[in-house]
């Protein structure tokens, strides 16, 4: 029968695994954009990811641990941003 599933090529699984680290995203999320399986694309970061801990740092328990942690890095995020304003304000001052 014709109804294969699709089959991806080395060069794409790659880039897909690229993709998920440099994104930040949960496999999950990047399979559902993808349209693939979770499990196609966590047999695709143990091949090729290489970084065992990324993958890990992606499991979260529930939803609800998933939105606490990215609330923290979001307050993290902000935090270092503010710092920087005031730091290039300080130094835009500084100069004068």
């Amino acid at each position: 029968s014709e109804m294969k599933k699709p089959l991806y090529d080395e060069t794409y699984k790659r880039k897909t695994v690229q993709y998920v680290k440099e994104s930040g995203k949960a496999v999950a999320e990047v399979a559902r954009e993808l349209k693939i399986k979770d499990n196609t694309l966590y047999g695709w970061m143990k091949k090729f990811g290489g970084e065992p801990e990324i993958a890990q740092h992606q499991v979260f328990k529930s939803e609800d641990h998933q939105l606490r942690e990215m609330q923290k890095q979001i307050r993290e995020l902000q935090e270092e941003n503010e710092i920087l304003k005031k730091a290039m304000h300080f130094f835009a001052k500084d100069r004068r």
